[in-house]
Parts: C-alpha cells; sequence; structure tokens
C-alpha cells in the first residue's frame, strides 16, 4: 500500500501537446479531466505537459492554453463538463474530495523555449518549468518559476538507458538542497531512465541521500501516471 502521503503527477495527454500543439484543445482538454483525473482527490501530484521539439515558443499560444489549465478540482469539473462523445469509458466530472490545488509544469525541447519571455509566461501563471536532463540531446535551464520543482532524470549519458552514477547522484542532491533552500516548498524527482531499470534503484539511491522514504519527492512519495 502507498504511503499516506504518496501522490500522483499526472502527465498530459500527447494528444493535446503533439497532435494539437496546444491550440483548439476544449474538447479534448475536458476529455482528458473526465477520464478519471477527479478521481485521485488528495492523491493529485502536478501536472506534466511535454512539448515535443516540433514546434516552438509562441507567447501566445502558451498563454492561451495556461488560462485554460484548471487550478484546482473545483475548476476541473467545468473542464471536465466540457468533454466530447469520444470519451467512450464514461466521464467522470465530479471532484471525490472537495477543492484540491492544481500544479502545472512545462517541460520543452525546442531550443526557442528557453528564453526570459517563457519564464516570464511561466512566473506569470504560476507554473513551473521541468529541469530535465536528456543525456545532452535537448536543452536545459534551472529557472524557478514558482514555488514547486519537477525534476526528470532521462540519463546524463545516454537517453532512457544510462544509470546515475555514484558522483553524478551526489551532485543532483547537493541541486535539490540548494533550490530548497531558495524557496521550493516541494521537489518532485522522477527517473525516466527505464530502459535497463535503472529508474528504481536510481530514485532509492537519491532518496536515500536526501533522507526521505519513497521515490524522490522531498518529504513524501509519489508516482507518475501517463
Amino acid at each position: 500500500m502507498p504511503d499516506q502521503g504518496f501522490v500522483f503527477a499526472i502527465k498530459g495527454s500527447r494528444f493535446i501537446t503533439h497532435n494539437l500543439k496546444l491550440r483548439n484543445c476544449e474538447s479534448a482538454l475536458g476529455n482528458f479531466f473526465a477520464s478519471g483525473v477527479l478521481t485521485l482527490g488528495a492523491k493529485t501530484g502536478p501536472f506534466l505537459w511535454q512539448l515535443p521539439a516540433s514546434y516552438g515558443f509562441d507567447a501566445e499560444r502558451l498563454v492561451t492554453f495556461m488560462r485554460m489549465l484548471p487550478r484546482d478540482s473545483v475548476d476541473a469539473e467545468g473542464v471536465a463538463r466540457a468533454h466530447d462523445d469520444r470519451l467512450k469509458r464514461g466521464a467522470l466530472v465530479d471532484s471525490v474530495a472537495g477543492r484540491v490545488p492544481y500544479h502545472h509544469a512545462f517541460e520543452v525541447r525546442h531550443p526557442s523555449y528557453f528564453c526570459e519571455e517563457f519564464y516570464s509566461v511561466l512566473r506569470e501563471r504560476g507554473c513551473a518549468l521541468v529541469f530535465a536532463d536528456t543525456a545532452g540531446k535537448f536543452g536545459y535551464a534551472e529557472e524557478m518559476t514558482t514555488d514547486f520543482l519537477y525534476v526528470r532524470l532521462h540519463g546524463s549519458r545516454q537517453l532512457y538507458v544510462s544509470g546515475y552514477t555514484d558522483e553524478e547522484l551526489d551532485d543532483w542532491t547537493q541541486r535539490i538542497r540548494r533550490w530548497r533552500a531558495r524557496g521550493a516548498k516541494d521537489a518532485y524527482v522522477y527517473f525516466d531512465n527505464d530502459a535497463k531499470v535503472h529508474a528504481p534503484h536510481d530514485a532509492q539511491r537519491l532518496a536515500e541521500r536526501l533522507g526521505v522514504g519513497g521515490h524522490g519527492r522531498m518529504s513524501r512519495s509519489h508516482a507518475e501516471a501517463d
């Protein structure tokens, strides 16, 4: 059984981020939030919106999309009710636990996103920039734009494959402690180097260094649901 502090991080629909490219997605967002998300209640962690490298930064596109994102479970009920008949498994549009705050994080890969204008958009909307280690394949920035951290470790030397050395985990431990000292209330850290099953072992090793249980969140354990 998960411990009392266990929360799920939910990865946003690929149909929204990759196919629709964040545009004209009211119904798609409705389908996403009506697909069972509201049943997580107090176990709801941050929402991850991973944008592909196939399209660049467009402030108008991002702001319009962020304005549609619910900031709590009550807002999400309204978004969920915009679902369409493509939701074949039945719509779940009522929150199971009062008003639960929602947090959103954006993982970006096109180089045009790594600019102050994008960071300002994130700050204004209270969204986090994902600190994503991608073995040097995509850009990287450590820009704190809100009061929580979202870190994805895809592999330092080979994307999705390579494990993290003791020295690398020591370095990430120090980084996380620095970010916490700068005001991050929560730190969500996920390992995505699972091609050779390094992820759970690396997560445990990092958690031990940070003095926390579970899978790497500072103060609570968590899982990422896609």
